[in-house]
């Protein structure tokens, strides 16, 4: 007979060492923070050692737990693999969260050729405009700019670069729209929460003054500067590749300004274990032969 610990404690502990968090460990597990704490004592009961160091006021994993969080991860991923194999076939209904900019403008013009390559696989797109909370969190992947924790597996799919567009007509109305001329033009300004706005923050980084007397419209979402640049009421600062389509149809022309690089990230992420999946794996490939196409040129 194999001698092993309770398979509940060491599920419980694997969910809490992932997520480094007791109470987050018990809402995806959908039990209290207290049975938790009850099957972790347990399991450390068992093997004579601390799994976790309480002294800190983060959750950390002592060296005995990180070496048994380790092997756990491998084995869990090895006996979900085992499970869908006995299934016969892997789920091919996905929910793929993913911010609201990043469907809208890039993924829905493109659905159609994933579907028309991959039929099997049933996507349901769920969209979000603020990072969602992992631990309580229906998902089979995601599309967004948090940094996953441990037992997911993520890789970064773009990195942001703002451009400045406009519609044709309005750079017509306005011509030449030279940079010299800057503060004559309708600004349309995001206000990007935490990130701050995104026109003071391109000013700033190009060494160009902005002050209150800038003419300016402020909304509080990129999909609305943007669309409100296609409307022809002035000049938005959008992810290069947001707008790429809307360029090559005549809706937007990239203004020849500077850009830059914000730092952000539009980052892929799924559970570790559920990598191999043939409908993620489906995904992940497509959307990387999609993004691998030629990227938007900026005027001269």
């Amino acid at each position: 007979m194999r001698k092993l610990p309770p398979l509940r404690a060491l599920q419980v502990f694997e969910a809490a060492a992932r997520l480094q968090h007791f109470s987050q460990a018990g809402v995806e597990l959908c039990i209290s923070q207290s049975a938790v704490s009850h099957q972790i004592r347990m399991l450390e009961q068992y093997f004579g050692n601390h799994l976790f160091d309480r002294s800190r006021r983060q959750l950390t994993l002592t060296p005995k737990g990180e070496q048994l969080a380790k092997g756990l991860e491998r084995e869990f991923n090895e006996l979900s693999n085992l499970c869908q194999q006995a299934k016969g076939s892997p789920n091919q209904e996905l929910i793929l969260v993913i911010y609201s900019s990043f469907a809208v403008k890039w993924l829905i013009p493109r659905l159609a050729d994933f579907n028309r390559h991959y039929p099997e696989v049933k996507l349901r797109l769920e969209m979000v405009s603020q990072d969602p909370e992992l631990s309580i969190l229906n998902a089979d992947m995601l599309i967004t700019g948090q940094k996953a924790p441990r037992g997911y597996h993520q890789e970064c799919l773009l990195q942001e670069r703002l451009i400045a567009v406009c519609s044709p007509r309005y750079a017509q109305q306005h011509a030449p729209m030279s940079l010299a001329d800057f503060h004559a033009y309708m600004l349309l300004i995001v206000d990007e929460g935490e990130w701050g706005l995104d026109w003071p923050r391109w000013c700033q980084h190009n060494q160009i003054p902005f002050d209150d007397t800038t003419t300016h419209q402020v909304v509080s979402h990129v999909l609305l500067a943007i669309e409100a640049a296609i409307a022809g009421l002035g000049v938005a600062l959008a992810s290069d590749f947001m707008v790429e389509q809307d360029i090559e149809q005549g809706r937007l022309i990239a203004l020849p300004w500077p850009d830059i690089h914000t730092g952000f990230e539009f980052l892929f992420s799924c559970r570790r274990q559920r990598l191999s999946d043939p409908g993620i794996d489906n995904l992940r490939t497509w959307l990387h032969q999609q993004l691998a196409q030629a990227p938007i040129k900026m005027p001269a």
